[in-house]
């Protein structure tokens, strides 16, 4: 079941059993403005557990991750979305630590692709990233301090629900 993000109120619905739900809900609500703002598109996710909606998503981008970098973040996923605006397909996951993994696989051959993460505030660098990405920092009215790093995909990888 889709719900969608709302960046005016933020809440942690989907979120409750992180640790940090508070600071991923902004972290989650931060995307959800910037793709409403830019694209006017509404950022919706769903439950990512095993046997859930976003399950697949989760899946697909796990998959990714260890192909392409040999990566396994152990954090439960909490939500995934996908969608596609403007010729990039978009896959977001969400996870209980305070990780937000983030897809971006443009469909033009030769298009941007890419791995974005980014931390909440309040989380540590997962020991699977520490010693492999360096992270910088942004401010935000609504996530606080992000911190974020990305890699650029060299595969090909079929998004998924396309």
């Amino acid at each position: 079941m889709s719900r969608p993000v709302d960046f005016s109120t933020v809440s942690t619905a989907g979120l409750e059993s992180s640790p940090v739900a508070g600071a991923l809900a902004g972290l989650r609500a931060n995307e959800a403005r910037y793709f409403h703002t830019k694209f006017g598109h509404a950022f919706t996710t769903e439950p990512a557990g095993p046997g859930q909606p976003g399950a697949e998503l989760a899946g697909w981008v796990a998959s990714l991750l260890a192909s392409e970098r040999d990566l396994v973040i152990t954090s439960p996923p909490l939500e995934a979305t996908t969608f596609v605006v403007e010729g990039t397909s978009w896959t977001y996951v969400f996870h209980a630590s305070g990780l937000s993994v983030n897809v971006l696989y443009g469909l033009e051959e030769g298009s941007k692709r890419a791995v974005g993460f980014k931390l909440c505030d309040g989380m540590e660098v997962p020991a699977e990233l520490a010693d492999r990405f360096r992270f910088a920092r942004q401010r935000s009215k609504l996530a606080g301090t992000i911190r974020g790093s990305f890699f650029v995909i060299k595969g090909e990888h079929t998004p998924p629900r396309l």
